[in-house]
């Protein structure tokens, strides 16, 4: 049986544990911290030298540590990509704009642990050599500003920021910077224009790697809360030992935002791919089970973005046997190990770890109509496929939700949503906003066209009704 394994979270909900940094230091706080800083120059077997900061990189690269975001991608890659030989001043973000639907992990980080992101990411720009950092927050979340800028005062009175931190010769600020409420900030490109102070578009890559023409077009690291809480763990356990947290290239744990049709919707940490969709949903420790006398009809299993699954669905997960080798394994929805890579190959992904359940009591026409509309209405505009595709797809829905559908709006719909992904705008929110319209479709087509159908045949009797009125009252006179 499945079980919570919380690393991240384990004091944030014990009585009694708040917010400011006497009660993180009661707990061991910064203590990491000065682990990091007490690192040394190595002399490897070869003859060369490595230094701390290139230690603590080995370290989390070793970690397996995959980001938290929504994207999965290697975190300790993602820091050997950093161009550290421009002369240039290196940047780290922390991406705090958590807006994808559904998704409620990292707030509960900043508002119940501050202190927790804070030394994590004093140590990822210690690794890094990095002098200034930037929290940037939802503009949704004034209360999380004000709880992170309190703890980063706090962090200053302590001397773990500011000048010569903690007698070591480092330096570091770091400032909390709000979002507006765009959803588009949380595209690490984007987000980087905002935070110079232009319009979140994002920028196209090539050539705007962020490691290498980031904010200020200098090296920038953007990683997500959760991510850079890990760093602080990784170095407190050592990477090898974090490692054998999870399962194989899905180590560490995971906060999974639970919401929609269970009996405990919350936020769980559990260990990645050591809990399956079904433990997640019907456990006692998890959600509890579906609504009484209801059935499951869908699960979005990543955030809104994420492609639909749909309730009985079968797939072959690739799986080695006794011997080693690699076989396929048919294995239901609900059996899904929720993980990167099982979901992957599902044909969706586990994206920001939100998972959304749907009985049979969702209507799924109208349920796509609102993530399509808020799609729509989060679109930056910078590219027309994304700008104009993502408009339609919501006026399409809007139609079929309002009584105006046709029994073509499916097909129409599915025209519109397969011309928007697949390298046709600068950012991903191309695939965003289609490939929920894409995977609605191809799992529910039926839902759709019937309700365009019966659109079309109540609007035929209303234009018929007239007529034969005006026929009757004229043959009775």
């Amino acid at each position: 049986m499945a079980q919570e394994y919380k690393l991240i979270l384990k004091h944030a909900d014990e009585p009694g544990y708040t917010p400011d940094i006497a009660c993180y230091l009661r707990h061991g706080g910064y203590e990491t911290l000065k682990k990091a800083f007490a690192f040394q120059t190595k002399t490897l077997a070869e003859g060369k030298t490595q230094t701390p900061q290139e230690q603590l990189r080995q370290e989390v690269m070793t970690s397996g540590l995959r980001g938290r975001g929504g994207a999965g991608f290697s975190c300790g890659l993602k820091w050997s990509f950093v161009d550290r030989k421009s002369g240039k001043p290196i940047y780290l973000i922390c991406n705090a704009d958590e807006s994808e639907p559904g998704t409620f992990k990292d707030r509960q980080i900043i508002h119940k642990d501050p202190h927790q992101l804070i030394e994590g990411m004093i140590i990822s720009c210690f690794a890094n050599d990095v002098k200034l950092a930037y929290i940037y927050i939802r503009g949704e979340m004034p209360e999380g500003a004000k709880i992170l800028n309190a703890a980063l005062k706090e962090a200053r009175a302590k001397n773990f920021l500011g000048k010569n931190i903690l007698g070591t010769g480092y330096d570091l600020e770091m400032h909390v910077h709000r979002g507006a409420g765009a959803y588009i900030c949380g595209e690490e490109t984007g987000l980087i224009e905002s935070l110079e102070g232009k319009r979140p578009y994002p920028r196209i890559k090539p050539p705007y790697f962020p490691a290498v023409l980031g904010l200020w077009m200098c090296p920038t690291i953007v990683n997500n809360v959760e991510t850079l809480c890990n760093v602080k763990h990784i170095v407190a356990m050592g990477g090898a030992e974090f490692a054998k947290l999870g399962t194989p290239n899905n180590t560490g744990t995971r906060i999974v935002s639970l919401s929609g049709h269970v009996k405990r919707p919350g936020y769980y940490e559990i260990e990645v791919g050591k809990a399956t969709l079904r433990e997640l949903l019907f456990d006692k420790n998890f959600g509890g089970g579906l609504r009484d006398g209801r059935q499951l009809k869908a699960i979005i299993p990543g955030g809104s973005s994420s492609k639909v699954l749909k309730a009985g669905e079968k797939f072959k997960l690739k799986k080695k046997d006794a011997e080693g080798k690699e076989i396929l394994v048919e294995t239901d929805m609900l059996d899904l190990p929720y993980d990167f890579d099982s979901l992957a190959q599902a044909g969706t992904m586990s994206g920001s770890s939100a998972i959304i359940v749907m009985d049979d009591s969702v209507d799924i026409v109208e349920a796509l109509a609102n993530l399509s509309e808020f799609y729509a209405h989060e679109s930056c505009g910078q590219c027309t496929p994304c700008r104009e595709g993502s408009l339609w797809m919501s006026k399409t829905l809007h139609r079929l939700t309002h009584g105006e559908g046709r029994a073509a709006d499916a097909d129409y719909l599915g025209k519109i949503a397969d011309n928007i992904p697949g390298g046709r705008t600068i950012c991903a929110f191309g695939e965003a906003c289609s490939w929920p319209v894409q995977s609605f479709l191809a799992k529910f087509k039926d839902e759709f066209v019937a309700k365009g159908k019966a659109d079309e045949e109540r609007r035929a009797k209303e234009v018929s009704a007239p007529a034969e009125t005006k026929h009757l009252e004229a043959a009775h006179h």
